[in-house]
């Protein structure tokens, strides 16, 4: 019997996958069966030395990564593939996105991207006096919340809401925290000028509640992206209308390992020639994808108008910075001044290298890819996520914040580093609305905490339910796809272990 046949029939066997999860994996064996796109032997041998990672995306991308659909559009036009009018109720609004989800792709099999939904339902609401009362809106959106997570068992699966305030964005966060579900993620965009306290409390609370949502600093990422993005699966900032071909990723603790070099000729030879075999295998993958396959010739999406090719770009991902450092003999990163500057030195670097980088099919972006601080995945170990400091030596809070702040203008596609906080936070969320409001301020792209006790674990991007990763210990079954990656990363990365910062008071910061 074959090596392939053998992985099949494994794959057809498995009492742990569920029918879907099944077919998924099925797939993923026979696009592998098929020769990787070509790139030379130097970046053949960057990959093999574990430099570079192409993120398990599949020897033959016949899909973008990341697809952000312009639902905004679908909803106001109706849609022909799906033989459905523009909608005029919130039923037939709620209809219509799900109808809708079901025919997007992504890596993952499910829409990483579901749409600014508080903008796209506030038009369907009305008033509570003479539009949907407020109980018959939880109650739409409670079933709605609960088809999306029963149809869609994936993590990864991302929703966005704010900067303003509304009715549906308040339902939202109510219905979320009630029914405590890990999908869908969600994302609350923040704008200082115009997302009041008293939302960003209840957001607060929510996320004391199930570790959501993922806030974001909406300037900061307007000024990048322009105002059309959208955040999906990961932390990741997109152009709305588009998404990302690919995903590529550079261990720099890796770079620094394989070149046993010092620090000046890594950082002016060995890191702009990792960078740059990055770039040849995202580009290889790139044309796959737009000159081979022709998805963005057929796709319905595409052909609808609701995607276009010139909106997307690609997402060159790096992690490992704290391994870097400290490879690289200048101390503990995010504790000592000169190893805190270097990462931030280097993240700079990156920023130059990969803007000076041509890279095709990414008009969205002024042809090039855009800089991502890659959140890790399940088989990481002994590496840190991004430029994160690395678990279980995280400092106090505000020595944190100011510690990773200056990365984050340089990381146009997202970057994360997560807060974990005691129990008693959720007694003082104002004073957790100080501290996100200072993060912004202190110049943080995003910011994301979790909260020991409340059941949910931020594992990279995407949460995991404690009990569900329990369940996989005792039977090895899971109905949520991701609950899989998340148990791997908790075990391999020590999530458990990361340091549990005092509830703030006062002013947010102690």
């Amino acid at each position: 019997m074959s090596e392939f046949e053998t992985q099949v029939r494994a794959c057809l066997a498995d009492p742990g996958l569920t029918y879907r999860q099944r077919v998924q994996a099925l797939a993923m064996l026979a696009e592998n069966a098929v020769e990787p796109p070509v790139v030379s032997e130097a970046c053949c041998l960057a990959q093999a030395k574990g430099v570079i990672h192409d993120m398990g995306e599949g020897n033959a991308p016949y899909r973008p990564r990341y697809v952000l659909p312009d639902y905004a559009a679908a909803l106001a036009r109706g849609s022909a593939h799906l033989e459905l009018e523009a909608p005029t109720t919130l039923d037939d609004a709620l209809t219509f996105l799900l109808a809708m989800y079901a025919g997007v792709p992504s890596i993952t099999g499910y829409p990483v991207y579901l749409g600014d939904l508080d903008r796209l339902l506030e038009p369907f609401v009305g008033s509570a006096e003479h539009g949907v009362s407020d109980e018959a809106l939880d109650a739409a959106l409670t079933r709605f919340w609960r088809l999306i997570d029963r149809t869609m068992p994936d993590a990864f699966v991302h929703a966005n809401l704010g900067p303003d305030d509304g009715r549906v964005v308040r339902s939202l966060l109510r219905v979320d925290r009630a029914l405590r579900q890990v999908v869908p993620n969600l994302t609350l965009r923040v704008d200082p000028d115009s997302t009041p306290d008293d939302l960003l409390r209840e957001a607060v609370l929510t996320t004391c509640a199930d570790g959501k949502p993922h806030y974001v600093n909406d300037p900061m990422m307007r000024a990048d992206l322009g105002e059309a993005y959208g955040v999906v699966s990961c932390y990741n900032s997109l152009p709305r209308g588009g998404g990302a071909h690919t995903l590529v990723r550079l261990d720099v603790s890796a770079s620094v390992r394989f070149a046993g070099v010092g620090l000046h000729e890594w950082l002016d030879d060995v890191l702009p020639r990792h960078v740059a075999l990055t770039a040849e295998l995202m580009a290889a993958r790139i044309r796959h994808l737009v000159e081979q396959t022709g998805f963005y010739d057929h796709d319905w999406l595409a052909r609808e108008g609701l995607i276009a090719r010139d909106r997307f770009t690609a997402m060159f991902g790096f992690y490992g910075i704290a391994e870097a450092v400290e490879l690289l003999g200048v101390g503990r990163y995010g504790h000592e001044e000169p190893a805190t500057a270097l990462g931030h030195r280097i993240v700079a670097r990156l920023a130059e290298l990969v803007a000076a980088t041509p890279m095709p099919y990414c008009e969205a972006t002024g042809g090039h890819a855009l800089l991502h601080a890659q959140s890790g995945i399940d088989s990481d170990f002994g590496v840190t996520a991004g430029a994160r400091i690395p678990v279980g030596s995280e400092p106090p809070l505000y020595h944190h914040i100011r510690a990773v702040a200056p990365n984050h203008r340089h990381v146009p596609a997202g970057i994360s580093d997560i807060f974990r906080f005691e129990p008693t936070v959720q007694s003082n969320p104002d004073a957790v609305v100080a501290v996100l409001r200072g993060a912004f301020a202190e110049g943080m792209r995003d910011v994301t905490f979790d909260v020991v006790g409340n059941g949910f674990v931020r594992i990279t991007g995407f949460l995991v339910r404690e009990k569900d990763v329990a369940g996989i210990a005792q039977d090895g079954r899971a109905r949520h796809a991701s609950s899989f990656l998340g148990a791997g990363s908790m075990a391999n990365q020590r999530l458990a272990e990361r340091v549990v910062k005092p509830a703030p008071i006062g002013d947010g910061v102690r």
